[in-house]
C-alpha cells in the first residue's frame, strides 16, 4: 500500500474528490498525492476535513510515549485540556520560540504552564526555523527508553517544520492550511528512533470561514513577532481583521498585542465600530492578565479596565493571569 510521503494519505487513483488521488499515468511513480504536490510547486492550498476524533483513541492505545507541540501564541484552555487528555507518558514542546521577543523567559514561561494550566509533565522549548534545542526531542527519547513516539498538537503547531529538520529533509507537506497531515507518517530521526507525525486538531469554533485562505496565512506568523502597543481613551477600540473587536469602556487602557503582525489592526471610534452583527461580551480585565483569543494569540493588558468583545463565538475567548511580571 502505496501513501503519499507528503500528508501520508493512500494513494489512489478512482476517486478525485478524496484524499490521496493521483492519476492514473502517475500511478507507482508518483511519491506526493495531486494535492501535496500542488501544494509544494503552486501554492495551491486546499482545506480537508478529517474525522479525526480516533486520533487520541489510537494515541493511548497504541503509543508508548507522545509529544504535543504548543505553539505560544496559542497556549489556551481548550489546546491544553487536548493535551491532558493524553493517559501514555508525555512531554511538551512550547514551540516557535525564534518568533518572539527575548524578553519572554523560557523558565517564566514554564512556571507559568504549571501554576495556571497544571502541567506537571516535562517542558520542553524548540525552535524548528533555526534548529534550536531539537536534540532535547531525542535524549528524552533516551532517557525513558522509546525508540517510537507520537508528535500531536493543533494545527500549525509546527509538527511538519520539526520533523523535517529532524530528519534533515523536506519530504513532508507543510502549509498553512488545517491538516495538512491526513494520516500517520513514521519518520526516522536517528538510528533506532522514529516520531509519528498525526494529523492535527482543530479548534472546535474555528475563526476562519473556509474559503479564507488569505486570512489562514496571515494568522501565522512566518518571521519574529513585533508586539502592538496601544493606548486607547474610553469608547476607542480595535478591530483585528474581520473576526474581532475590542473596545474599552474605562477611561484608559494600555494594551500590547501578542498577534501575528501579518494581520490587519484598525482602530475603531464610536462612530465607526465594526461587526455589530456579532455577539458582544464585556469583562473586567486586572492588571497584567490577558485576553486570549483561540487560534489568534493573546492581549495582555497592563492596568485595571473594563472590555467589550465583539466575536463570532464567545467560546473563543478566555481570561487568564500572564506569565509577564511573575
Amino acid at each position: 500500500m502505496n501513501r503519499c510521503m507528503g500528508c501520508g494519505a493512500v494513494l489512489q487513483s478512482e476517486d478525485e474528490a478524496k484524499i490521496g488521488y493521483i492519476p492514473k499515468e502517475k500511478k507507482g511513480e508518483a511519491k506526493l498525492c495531486l494535492r501535496c504536490f500542488r501544494i509544494l510547486h503552486y501554492n495551491d492550498l486546499k482545506m480537508v476535513h478529517l474525522p479525526i476524533e480516533n486520533i487520541m483513541e489510537t494515541v493511548n492505545r497504541k503509543g508508548k510515549y507522545a509529544f504535543f507541540l504548543m505553539d505560544l501564541l496559542n497556549i489556551n484552555e481548550e489546546v491544553v485540556s487536548t493535551y491532558k487528555k493524553i493517559t501514555i507518558p508525555k512531554t511538551l514542546i512550547v514551540s516557535k520560540m525564534d518568533y518572539i521577543p527575548k524578553y519572554m523567559k523560557k523558565e517564566k514561561i514554564k512556571t507559568w504552564l504549571r501554576e495556571e494550566y497544571g502541567i506537571q509533565e516535562e517542558i520542553l522549548f524548540a525552535s524548528a526555523v533555526k534548529n534550536r534545542n531539537l536534540s532535547s526531542i531525542e535524549k528524552t527519547m533516551e532517557q525513558e527508553n522509546v525508540k517510537s513516539a507520537y508528535l500531536l498538537g493543533y494545527t500549525n503547531s509546527g509538527k511538519s517544520t520539526l520533523l523535517n529538520h529532524l530528519q534533515e529533509k523536506s519530504s513532508i507537506t507543510t502549509s498553512p492550511v488545517p491538516n495538512t497531515t491526513l494520516n500517520y507518517i513514521k519518520i526516522p530521526i536517528a538510528e533506532g528512533k522514529e516520531l509519528i507525525d498525526s494529523p492535527g486538531f482543530q479548534y472546535q469554533h474555528p475563526l476562519y470561514k473556509e474559503d479564507n485562505l488569505l486570512l489562514i496565512k496571515k494568522m501565522h506568523p512566518k518571521s519574529f513577532l513585533k508586539p502592538l502597543t496601544y493606548q486607547l481613551k474610553k469608547n476607542i477600540g480595535l478591530k483585528i481583521e474581520d473576526v474581532v473587536q475590542i473596545v474599552n469602556e474605562s477611561p484608559k487602557c494600555n494594551m500590547t498585542l501578542y498577534i501575528s503582525n501579518l494581520l490587519d489592526v484598525e482602530k475603531v471610534y464610536p462612530d465607526n465600530q465594526k461587526l455589530k452583527e456579532y455577539p458582544k461580551r464585556t469583562i473586567e480585565m486586572k492588571k497584567n492578565q490577558d485576553l486570549v483569543i483561540l487560534g489568534l494569540g493573546f492581549i495582555n493588558v497592563k492596568s485595571d479596565c473594563v472590555l467589550t468583545v465583539s466575536i463570532e463565538n464567545l467560546e473563543n475567548i478566555e481570561i487568564r493571569n500572564s506569565f509577564f511580571e511573575r
